[in-house]
């Protein structure tokens, strides 16, 4: 006989985890189903041992550079063995206090892979063993996986992940990172910085092509001192492995030899075909189709994060899941406006932003003007010695409102959801006072230099 919930979840990313939680809040029997790890992607194989690499490359970069402080630092080396057994530690002991807080809010959580039979029916199989599951409401989050590139497919040796690229057996020598985006630019940073020789390929003119052009510019300047050639307006044509280090194929004829190939040109939804089959879900190409309720074309079936295609950011997912989670269990919420997600990229320096970008403004036509702040100009950057970086607010004339902010620069990614709060008014602004010395007041200057005198305007 089959177990009821009120809602099954499947998929225990960020995503996922967010909703189950918030069903069992709002007084839903909620059931959660995993089939590999609590965390998902996130966790295991994404943001966060991602995270904790860079933490210790940032730590040993500022190390090295300690001297310019007035602090002698001998030597400054990587400990591979003992970054990874952290890596793993965070990872085990995250996972933990997810499961012991679905526990603590009342959700069952179930190891096994789900398999929607058909509307508000759930098989559970693990272990050779089925667990048959009556939904009232299904929310999807199964989360996506990485894109392949069909000429250079992943071997997990040479050509590999970014899965594979978090914990490698040793530092490389030498890498070829194909693709100038948020991965590729993340990883680029952490093995620079523990010594790797990385050059970067990508197709498009720019890195970070997906933020204003000013960011990649400043983003590129900084790399070149981390030792991090990038290749832009290049593709790979191909990878040589029969000869060591390989031999990366460029368009042109140019070859660039590296012991890891690291494919990061992006994520695509990880769609169970089992699952749409059994409800005839309507599909948007790769991804399954919601409505701005996050419903699919199925009543009482809902989906979110990587697996609809939106942000592909972790945050990006509990933001859906905030709605997706209410709407199941009641309620009648919707996403609104996607660029108020924050898009931030954890390089040297960090990259920030949220709202409209300066470049959508003028596609659009409209009358804007920039405000800048310059970590040069900032008295604490200079004694955190961190003066490269610059903080951008785009007001639109015709409403007297900021409406987008970019940033790069150290603590961009912690600043960025105050920024948030900033969007769409000027108002508040003015009764704000920003503590001295911070970081924070290159925030004060931009948004002083794009609105003006609308400040004190009453």
């Amino acid at each position: 006989m089959a177990e009821r919930f009120d809602v099954v979840v499947i998929g225990a990313g960020p995503g996922g985890f967010r909703a189950a939680r918030r069903c069992a809040q709002r007084g839903a029997s909620t059931v959660l189903v995993e089939k590999e790890f609590p965390g998902g992607t996130c966790l295991n194989w994404g943001c966060i041992p991602s995270k904790t690499l860079l933490a210790s490359a940032h730590l040993l970069h500022r190390a090295r550079h300690a001297g310019d402080m007035g602090i002698d630092i001998p030597s400054a080396t990587p400990n591979w063995a003992k970054i990874q057994q952290r890596r793993e530690a965070i990872i085990t002991g995250t996972r933990k206090g997810m499961v012991g807080t679905l526990k603590n809010h009342g959700v069952t959580y179930i190891e096994g892979r789900a398999v929607v039979t058909a509307p508000g029916r759930v098989s559970v199989q693990s272990n050779g063993q089925s667990r048959d599951l009556e939904a009232g409401k299904i929310i999807l989050a199964m989360g996506s996986d990485s894109i392949q590139i069909p000429t250079i497919p992943f071997d997990g040796q040479v050509v590999i992940s970014s899965k594979e690229a978090l914990s490698l057996p040793e530092i490389p020598k030498s890498m070829v990172i194909v693709g100038g985006g948020v991965i590729g630019c993340e990883m680029a940073c952490a093995y620079a910085a523990f010594g790797t020789k990385i050059t970067i390929v990508e197709a498009l003119d720019r890195l970070l092509p997906m933020e204003d052009a000013w960011v990649s510019r400043l983003v590129e300047r900084e790399f070149k001192g981390l030792g991090i050639e990038a290749m832009t307006g290049r593709k790979v044509m191909g990878v040589d492995k029969s000869v060591s280090p390989a031999r990366v194929s460029l368009d042109g004829g140019q070859t660039v030899e590296a012991q890891k190939v690291l494919v990061a040109v992006g994520r695509r939804a990880r769609v169970d075909k089992d699952v749409v089959g059994a409800l005839g879900l309507e599909m948007n190409g790769p991804a399954i189709k919601v409505n701005k309720k996050l419903e699919t074309s199925i009543p009482g079936v809902y989906a979110l994060g990587d697996i609809v295609g939106t942000t592909y950011l972790a945050h990006g997912a509990t933001a859906e899941a905030e709605i997706a989670a209410a709407n199941a269990t009641g309620g009648n919420e919707e996403m609104l406006d996607y660029s108020m997600v924050p898009r931030v990229v954890f390089t040297f320096p960090e990259v920030a932003s949220v709202g409209k970008s300066e470049e959508k403004c003028q596609a659009a036509g409209m009358d804007i003007t920039i405000g800048k702040g310059f970590y040069r100009a900032n008295g604490r950057c200079h004694a955190e010695n961190l003066t490269n970086g610059q903080f951008h607010a785009v007001r639109d004339n015709a409403m007297n409102e900021i409406v987008g902010i970019s940033m790069v620069g150290d603590m961009a990614t912690e600043f960025v959801a105050f920024a948030r709060t900033l969007l769409g008014t000027c108002e508040p602004i003015r009764n704000i006072t920003f503590p001295h010395p911070t970081i924070s007041e290159t925030i004060e200057d931009a948004l002083h230099e794009a609105l003006g005198g609308l400040l004190f305007e009453q």
